[in-house]
């Protein structure tokens, strides 16, 4: 059986907090986008992963890989042989790892029939594992334990656009110039404008630090947000994948073609948001 592991893109992100140990607590909308990895699952005697497809190279193939531990995590002795066709950039802030394990974690339930693990459980694995299990539109809060519905999400379309070089998750959280900032306003819109303009009221507190680490990321927004149609320019988790917001599919699609004629190296792609869960 196959399964999808759409991008996880959070489309606005506010640190408001940090807990004695050491965890940042986070506010941030999040949705996914109709572009992503595929996992494969088969029944097997045992564990066993795989990687291959354009973005395979780097990414482990043991216990390291957040889909190993996803198998773990239901803590039986079953087997599945999973085969993971990966397509997204690897440690991109559109968490492509935690999105793949829950594409796994969807899949190994249905093959065991068996429920998920327990939250706690995902949480042990990453902070976006438990929004990435469930791959449908949602505020999350604290260190991704707490999922809020968010009213129904309009049709938009994305640019997705990746410098391809890393931004290192830690230096970027040790970087803020301040982690007590207010939280999101309360979700509260009924199309699409109603959307941008609560995005505009929003920010991502990651951004300034990311670009103060890797210029590169300051680049690719000023280019998004150069283009034509482009409603929003913004970095997406960490970094160092950045988004644009598009209200028309064609102007998306034009943006991504003119973006990756200039930026040969990057990796751009045109996605719809997707509404619900795969």
């Amino acid at each position: 059986m196959k399964y999808f592991a759409p991008a996880k893109v959070n489309l606005a992100l506010h640190v408001t907090g940090r807990r004695g140990d050491g965890y940042h607590l986070l506010d941030s909308l999040v949705v996914f986008a109709d572009v992503g990895d595929w996992i494969d699952i088969r029944a097997s005697r045992e564990i066993a992963l795989s990687v291959s497809g354009p973005r395979a190279a780097g990414v482990p193939t043991d216990r390291s890989n957040l889909v190993w531990r996803a198998a773990e995590a239901f803590g039986t002795d079953r087997g599945a042989t999973i085969r993971l066709d990966k397509h997204l950039p690897h440690a991109g802030g559109i968490g492509g790892g935690s999105a793949d394990a829950g594409a796994a974690l969807r899949g190994l339930a249905e093959l065991w029939r068996v429920p998920l693990p327990a939250p706690d459980a995902l949480l042990d694995i990453g902070a976006d594992i438990p929004v990435c299990a469930a791959s449908a539109p949602a505020r999350m809060r604290g260190i991704g334990d707490m999922l809020d519905p968010v009213p129904p999400i309009p049709p938009l379309w994305l640019v997705l656009a990746n410098p391809g070089v890393e931004v290192p998750t830690g230096p970027v959280f040790r970087a803020l110039a301040s982690t007590d900032n207010p939280p999101l306003p309360e979700p509260d819109w009924s199309d699409a404008e109603g959307l941008l303009r609560w995005l505009a009221d929003t920010r991502n507190d990651l951004e300034h630090a990311a670009m103060a680490l890797v210029p590169e990321v300051g680049t690719v927004l000023d280019a998004l947000g150069a283009t034509d149609g482009c409603r929003l320019a913004r970095m997406s988790g960490s970094g160092g994948t950045c988004l644009g917001v598009f209200t028309e599919a064609e102007a998306a699609r034009a943006a991504a073609r003119h973006l990756q004629e200039a930026h040969r190296h990057w990796w751009v792609e045109a996605a719809a948001v997707l509404t619900r869960a795969p």
